[in-house]
């Protein structure tokens, strides 16, 4: 009896041993892929090749990083309301192109696509803290441009991007109008027993199971959790309930959160919607839900308003 005990100890500390030395080893990897396998760092294709009206914008965050954007405009002269999208973690915005060409036809808007550091033509590595200020500086940017509605700004964000939006509508609740999130984890610490189910007896958010004894070695937990209540601007929240990657009882938990505090929350659901291609599967249905959101707490000023 003593010796199966012993070796259960044995046992459990071995799993534990190992369930570090993966965090340690591969958490950003996991977290961040700026690079897809098979395929290069660099842009696969440019606006340039949609016939879009774009500006390479490069800025620099405030610890010094070089950072690549695009910022793409409908017309011209358009000052109709301004998203900045954040991606997921896979790829570079070059493979969000197609996306975005429909977002700009459909809701007539410009959108702001930032590399995060160390993603596309940007330098650095990526981190939360560092793109968290990546982030900073790219809203910092659109908030001073003269040839856009400053008033009009929103964020749009999904998966991973709609952490780092999440964050930044929080900290600058008089610059970013209202927030879009697309299929969002409720934190990293979470979704790690989602990515590796074993984990989630050693690391996880302080509602779950376990005692979560390895959630000190997550250094990019992105906890959205615990910042959607914090949010005072309007928030739609698009889930895919087909999505594979993230459960979207993610999606149900952020919007409980958020709407305990936030009565400008709207949750719709799309049931044929999976991580990635919730945009296409929701059809003229996701895009007319957007819309409705922009003329509803986005609206166009009157031109008395303006003048």
């Amino acid at each position: 009896m003593e010796s199966y005990v012993k070796w259960l100890i044995y046992g459990a500390g071995g799993i534990v041993v190992a369930g570090m030395a993966l965090l340690v080893a591969f958490q950003e990897k996991l977290v961040y892929v700026p690079v897809l396998p098979g395929l290069s760092k660099s842009y696969a294709i440019t606006p340039a090749r949609l016939r879009l009206l774009y500006e390479d914008v490069w800025l620099l965050s405030s610890d010094g990083v070089r950072l690549h954007a695009w910022f793409i405009k409908v017309f011209p002269d358009c000052r109709g309301p301004t998203i900045l999208f954040f991606q997921e973690n896979a790829g570079n915005i070059a493979h969000r192109l197609e996306m975005v060409h429909i977002m700009i036809q459909k809701l007539q808007c410009n959108v702001f696509m930032l590399s995060y550091r160390g993603y596309g033509a940007s330098d650095g590595y990526p981190s939360q803290h560092g793109i968290t200020k990546d982030a900073q500086a790219a809203l910092d940017h659109l908030s001073q441009r003269g040839d856009i509605d400053t008033s009009r700004i929103l964020i749009f964000g999904r998966s991973l991007g709609g952490a780092v939006g999440s964050m930044l509508a929080k900290n600058n609740p008089d610059k970013v109008a209202a927030l879009i999130l697309e299929n969002t984890f409720t934190s990293v610490l979470d979704l790690a027993g989602v990515v590796l189910p074993f984990l989630k007896w050693f690391i996880g958010h302080s509602s779950s199971k376990g005692p979560k004894i390895l959630n000190f070695l997550v250094r990019s937990p992105w906890s959205t959790i615990d910042i959607i209540g914090q949010v005072k601007q309007p928030i739609l929240f698009l889930s895919g309930l087909q999505d594979e990657m993230v459960p979207p009882s993610h999606m149900q938990l952020l919007y409980a959160k958020a709407a305990a505090h936030n009565k400008k929350c709207i949750f719709v659901e799309f049931p044929s919607g999976m991580h990635m291609d919730t945009w296409l599967s929701g059809g003229d249905n996701y895009w007319r839900t957007i819309q409705q959101f922009l003329e509803e707490h986005v609206p166009e000023k009157d031109e008395k308003e303006s003048s």
